[in-house]
Parts: structure tokens; sequence; C-alpha cells
């Protein structure tokens, strides 16, 4: 028995030694806890108890197998065998712990892993429905936005553009200052080419509408056999221009003098060879300006504008005397103002027979040429009419023109400078 003590004595204290071993490694992982999180805490702690739990379970398994081991040995039960039983039951402690440990630990962490990622595909879920929530009723907002947004777009390209519109009329109003003196001078060109060639411009116009400022009759259905009042003073009158003007007798031949009696109507212009009168046999020459200056004050400066358009046949009337000429115009010609020698070759080829000869400046607008329009008395008779005397006529020295349009604004500058008038 002693020995059974002493053996027994001696053993207790190895496995006292592991318990107490088994205590300070609780209190360790008890210690380590304080550094853990909660789970992990919890873990632990589940850990702790069924290692507990197990080493009871083997403190108390090993106690049954000391007393037995300390009893005597009978024939039914040899000693060896217990032994062997013991150690068997010690055996199948440590594995019940071990399996109990892990399938507690490792089923416990699957559950919590099978938790935690149906909890995330909860969330995700939920996330998703919010997520099309918001989706739907974002849809009017974003609508509306979207509206909004193209309604500013075009807004800021509208004003882009007038900017743009605005710069560019900017840098061309820039640019176009070098030109603005340019300008000016062409305008200044252009206003002074209009006041030095309106008569030109002028006298185009008119020559197509009624010439001068003579009222509209009934001139161009007149019977030359018919006896109809006449004008008291002489008066030209060509039907196919509608031209109704006086007559001037007895102007000098010079320029001036004819430019004063036409401003007046048209003028008898008498030279020697071409003297005669209304109803005379011999030349009857009637002059008139075609054009004339927008600052004269005259009514007859284009009266004769239109005769570029007279032709053979047209007839011409003649008030004198109180009594109506009637001529038949039988051909026109163009010649140089100082040829007035034509004037008497137009008697010569018609000797015997009163004639008129009209006379105008061309080209219009200009005195460089003479237009001769010329025709014969048909009405009335002039079997018993009169012969002018062919040295008849103003005093000619040879260096007489015919009468012409007043002088261009250069012209009469010029002349005004130089002294010639």
């Amino acid at each position: 028995m002693d020995n059974s003590k002493g053996g027994q004595s001696s053993a207790m204290p190895g496995w006292n030694a592991w318990a107490a071993a088994g205590n300070r490694a609780g209190q360790g992982i008890v210690a380590k806890q304080q550094q853990l999180t909660g789970a992990q805490i919890s873990a632990r702690m589940q850990q702790k108890t069924a290692t507990d739990l197990a080493r009871k379970k083997l403190l108390d398994a090993y106690r049954i197998t000391q007393g037995r081991e300390h009893k005597e040995p009978t024939k039914t039960s040899p000693k060896p065998q217990t032994i062997s039983h013991d150690w068997q039951r010690y055996h199948s402690a440590w594995q019940n712990y071990y399996q109990k440990y892990y399938g507690e630990y490792y089923g416990k962490v699957a559950r919590e892993y099978v938790a935690r990622e149906k909890m995330k595909m909860e969330r995700a879920q939920l996330e998703k429905e919010r997520k099309e929530k918001e989706t739907t009723h974002a849809l009017p907002v974003v609508a509306n936005a979207t509206v909004t947004d193209e309604s500013q777009e075009l807004q800021n390209d509208f004003r882009e553009k007038i900017r743009k519109k605005a710069e560019k009329r900017a840098n061309k109003l820039r640019r176009s200052k070098h030109f603005i003196p340019l300008l000016i001078g062409g305008l200044i060109l252009l206003i002074g080419f209009c006041f030095q060639y309106n008569q030109v411009i002028a006298s185009h116009i008119v020559a197509y509408m009624s010439p001068g400022n003579t009222e509209v009759n009934e001139i161009t259905a007149i019977d030359p056999t018919l006896s109809i009042k006449t004008h008291e003073s002489p008066y030209l009158m060509i039907p196919k221009l509608n031209i109704e003007v006086p007559v001037v007798f007895g102007a000098k031949n010079d320029v001036n003098s004819m430019n004063v009696a036409m401003d007046n109507g048209v003028a008898h212009f008498s030279v020697p060879g071409a003297s005669a009168t209304p109803g005379q046999i011999g030349n009857y020459a009637v002059s008139g300006h075609s054009a004339g200056n927008i600052y004269q004050q005259s009514n007859y400066k284009f009266i004769f504008s239109g005769l570029t358009r007279m032709a053979e046949g047209d007839l011409v009337y003649m008030d004198y005397n109180n009594v109506r000429y009637t001529y038949k115009i039988t051909g026109t010609k163009t010649v140089k103002p100082t040829d007035v020698a034509s004037l008497k070759k137009i008697a010569n080829d018609n000797q015997g027979k009163p004639m008129i000869t009209l006379i105008t400046c061309v080209p219009l607008g200009t005195s460089r040429e003479r237009l001769l329009v010329y025709g014969e008395q048909i009405a009335p008779n002039y079997e018993n009419a009169s012969t002018t005397n062919p040295e008849e006529g103003k005093e000619d020295d040879g260096k007489t023109e015919m009468p012409a349009n007043h002088d261009s604004p250069l012209e009469g500058f010029w002349k005004w400078l130089t002294g010639q008038s």
C-alpha cells in the first residue's frame, strides 16, 4: 500500500504539472484575448471552454484509472489488461476532444462564412433594388435635365454665332478703315464725273422722253390742208418728238448770242446762202440745244435731244406770220461745227424749193459735231413764193461756227481761267 501510495504520489505531480500548464496556457489565451477583436474573443472563449471540458473529462478518466491500478489485482482482471483498457479510454477521450473541437470550430467557421456570403448577396440585392428605384424616380428629372441641357446648348450656340458674326463685322470694319480714304476719293471723283458729264447722262434719258417742258397736244394729227388757228408768234412743232417750241429771230451768229436765244426756245440761224425765212425759196435754218447742264434754268436745254430719231417722211410744222408751213423731212447728215457751207449746199441741191434745216449738237451731251435734219415745204403751195438773195444774211467772216451746247463745268472754268469769256 505504501508502494502504491508512493507510486500514486509520484505519478500525480506529473499530471498536476500538466494541468497547471494548461491553466497557464488558458490564462495566456485570456491575456491575448484582450488584444483581439470581439469576434475573435468569442471564438477563443468557446475554444477555451471546449478545452477545459475535455481536460476535465481526461482528468476524471485518469483518476478512475489510477484508482484501479492501486487495487489488488484479481484473477479475473489482471493488471496489464486494466492498464491497456485505461489508456484506450485516455486515447479515446483525446480523440473525442479533438473531433468535437475541430468539428465545432470548422462547422462554426463554415456557418459564419455562409452567413456572411448570404448577407453580402442580400445587401447586393437591396442595393440593386434601391438603384433601380432611384433610376425610375429620376427618369423624369433626367429627361427634364436633358431638355434643359439641350436648350442651354442651343442658347450657347446662338450666342456664339452672334459673337462670331459681330467679330467678323468688326474685323471687316477695321479692315475697311484702310479703304475709307480711297472710298472718299472715289466718291469725289464720281460726283465730279457726274457733275462734269451730267448733260451727257441727262440728254440720253430725255432723248426718249418728252423733250423740254412742252405741253402734249394733238399736232400729230394735223392735216396741212385744213385751215386751223395758228400761233400768233413763231412756233416750231415736231409731232414725232412732241415738240412745240417758240422760235427766236434776229439773234447774232456768235455762240454766246445764240445760246441766250436758245435758252428761250430755238433760234433762227442765218448765214449767207442760208438765210431764208419760212415760206421763202432757200434754206431756213433753226438751231436748238440737245443737252444742257443741270444748274441751268432754261426749259429748252434738251429740246432737240430726240432729233436723232427723225427719219425721212416725218413732218415738221412752222407757224410764222399767222401761216402754218408744213415740211417733210428728206434727209439727215452729220458735219463739223465749222462746216457752215453744208447749209448753203442744202439750198443749192434743192434750188427753187423752200427748205428747213434743224441743227443740234451730237453726240448727245457734247458739242463735237452737228446733226442736220432737213426737209422741203409741202404746204402751202410755194409757186408764188419769194426768193432770197444768195448773198443775203449775216456777215460771214470765215470763222462762223454753228451754234453749240453750253460749256461743261470744266470747259466753263477753263475759259473763265484763261479769260476767254
